[in-house]
């Protein structure tokens, strides 16, 4: 039996024995139904457009849904029209509005529509899992219209229903909570495997699309890990975030989206660099400047000093740190700044630049007066940005470095290993970890950093760690030898700038190793795989997802447009249904952007399951077996007296 203290609790929600039964009767019931789809998405670096629509979208499923549901009832533009509708609301709903086409008629049919749709993919769900989905602020009037037949008794009421919709003037918001309804409805989980920031415009945009996401899990990548260790206070972090921000003219993203003040680094960068063209420091531009525009000469500018202030913290903290083991990384004390050479691996190389005019070439790694106060001013603008700790705890709570969820193993990079395959041990807060037990290890120390006292000797050790997470050879979230971002500017040597990818890469492609780290984490490994990203896929060269033969898909297809010359693709996602494993495919990234209702990707079914599988065999059917026989052992204490029953208010 169950623990007596928590029965009593439970006696609480349950009163009675008819209480529990039915209680049983109903999570034995859901159990039966289909398994509910699960959305696997990696890498999405900030490419806020792409992701949302696909997100929207189900990846195109919401539109397959439409095209059975209306293929006789409605032409291609009009199914195209409905879909772009249920992705995007307010924005649809407002160019109708602007060009005359919203008449009541319209908004009758339309909200007609949009339950039919409702129904039609709802229909393997339980009540339950619905009417968490469905609005609050038009819960009944839902409900009424999902849940009642359209038969001859009830028709004249339920478009009296859509009738005083219409004119209570509620008819906008009311199909608003509609298509939010069906979005939800169609997705429902979303794992996101790491790497949500960095290089797209707005990865701001994701954060706020993700928290209004009801299920979502995210497994931190190493460009979270910068921004989650910036939050915490990690200087260096700040200026690697703000220096790739820059890199790729994400001005708006750090200056209206989260609120930095770089108008200070912008006026010293001006003055320190005026006469310095700073060519090796040019930016990309993949996205149009929505708020503001910075010159390309000036954003060099900025590039470039914010550049060699991140070297000096780094190096800083590498000597801080000799554990670490980056000593090959302290770029600056690598400089003979009188020849203009700089030493690496016992070699010498002709730097590309050599205006170094913050440098003391005695003391390398010391901040100029000028860059102290910059960094105190950049140091203030992370410490109040409402949006950035809204979004870093959102990420805290509903992260981690790793995930078992339904026979899949997620996690974003890698888990580091020696050039004999096994697993690599890894210095972490006094310990040294591998395999598993390293993960669960960096769990505590990423939490540290954020959420110990700000005076905590933990929480400084685990703020600075950020950084090796970030770029350390042997983090899990990175898995490279070195981030060359030194000698990308600084080096024209191809082999200087090589990033060697930690051995679990190559041994990864092995069924057996797959199995061995599945074992490692507590999976079965004959019936469970391994889903990461971090790596783009390059499908252009006939590279595949899917690996191991099976055992593991590498799922960072290029979302962002920075990668996907790269990959000759525009992402993928891993789809799981009751009836397979599929793979969609994502092209046409324009169209992505633009048309989005006819957008639809290639869909490859990977791995079908032997029958459809229902909600007993997830980890939640699990969960919910053990709830039911706890919910027995209360009727047990029950009719042994155990725990007294009560009715209505009553001791029986």
């Amino acid at each position: 039996m169950s623990d007596l203290k928590y029965l009593s609790l439970l006696a609480k929600q349950f009163p009675n024995a008819p209480s529990a039964r039915t209680e049983i009767i109903r999570l034995r019931a859901g159990n039966e139904l289909p398994k509910g789809t699960e959305y696997f998405f990696s890498d999405l670096h900030g490419e806020d457009t792409g992701f949302i629509h696909l997100l929207r979208s189900a990846s195109g499923n919401i539109r397959q849904k439409i095209s059975e549901l209306y293929a006789y009832e409605l032409t291609h533009d009009a199914q195209n029209q409905l879909a772009n509708l249920v992705y995007d609301p307010k924005r649809v709903l407002s160019i109708l509005r602007d060009s005359g086409r919203i008449t009541n008629d319209w908004l009758a049919i339309t909200i007609y529509r949009l339950v039919s749709l409702s129904k039609y993919i709802s229909v393997k769900y339980s009540w339950n899992a619905i009417s968490s989905k469905i609005p609050e602020a038009f819960r009944d009037i839902i409900t009424e219209l999902l849940f009642s037949s359209y038969e001859e008794n009830k028709k004249n009421y339920l478009n009296s229903i859509i009738h005083f919709i219409i004119e209570e003037e509620a008819a906008w918001a009311f199909i608003s909570a509609l298509c939010e309804m069906i979005q939800n409805i169609c997705v429902n989980t979303l794992h996101v495997i790491g790497d949500i920031y960095d290089r797209g415009p707005g990865p701001h945009r994701i954060m706020e699309e993700l928290m209004n996401f009801p299920r979502v899990d995210i497994q931190w990548g190493n460009h979270d890990i910068v921004w989650m260790g910036a939050a915490a206070g990690n200087t260096a972090c700040m200026a690697n975030v703000i220096r790739i921000g820059i890199s790729y003219s994400s001005f708006d993203f750090l200056e209206e989206g989260y609120g930095i003040n770089l108008r200070p680094l912008s006026s010293f960068a001006a003055k320190v660099y005026a006469d310095d063209p700073c060519t090796r420091f040019k930016t990309h531009r993949y996205d149009i400047s929505e708020f503001g525009f910075i010159d390309d000469q000036q954003a060099a500018k900025m590039h470039k000093a914010i550049s060699i202030i991140q070297f000096k913290l780094e190096g800083q903290l590498i000597e801080q740190y000799p554990a670490w083991q980056m000593e090959n990384r302290d770029v600056l004390k690598k400089i003979d700044f009188a020849r203009g050479v700089y030493r690496h691996g016992g070699v010498e190389y002709p730097l590309l630049d050599t205006v170094f005019p913050t440098v003391d070439p005695n003391d390398p790694l010391r901040l100029t007066e000028a860059e102290e106060d910059l960094v105190r001013s950049l140091e203030a603008s992370f410490r109040n940005s409402e949006p950035l700790h809204r979004h870093i705890r959102f990420l805290y709570a509903n992260g981690s470095t790793y995930r078992c969820v339904n026979k899949n193993l997620l996690f974003h990079g890698c888990v580091p290993m020696n050039k004999d395959g096994s697993f690599r041990a890894v210095p972490v807060a006094g310990r040294t970890c591998s395999g598993r037990e390293l993960f669960d290890q960096l769990n505590v120390v990423i939490h540290n950093a954020y959420f110990q006292p700000e005076s905590a000797p933990e929480r400084r050790e685990a703020r600075d760690y950020m950084l090796y997470l970030w770029c350390g050879a042997l983090s899990p979230l990175y898995g490279k030898s070195q981030m060359s971002t030194f000698e990308n500017f600084f080096v024209a040597d191809p082999l200087v700038r090589r990033e060697t990818y930690n051995p679990y890469y190559e041994f990864s492609q092995h069924e057996d190793t797959c199995k061995k780290i599945l074992e490692n984490f507590g999976l079965d490994p004959e019936t469970s795989r391994i889903v990461n990203g971090h790596v783009p896929v390059k499908s252009k060269d006939g590279e595949r997802p899917i690996k191991a033969n099976g055992k593991l898909f590498v799922i960072d297809g290029g979302l962002a447009k920075a990668y996907q010359q790269r990959t000759g693709i525009n992402g993928y996602t891993l789809i799981f249904n009751s009836h397979h494993l599929a793979l969609a495919e994502h092209h046409d990234f324009e169209m992505i952007e633009s048309d989005m209702g006819s957008y639809t990707p290639r869909v490859f079914i990977v791995e079908p399951m032997e029958r459809r599988l229902q909600e007993k065999d997830t980890d939640d059917g699990k969960e919910i077996a053990v709830r039911i026989g706890e919910l027995r052992d209360l009727i047990q204490a029950f009719s042994l007296g155990t725990i007294k029953e009560k009715e209505q208010g009553r001791t029986v």
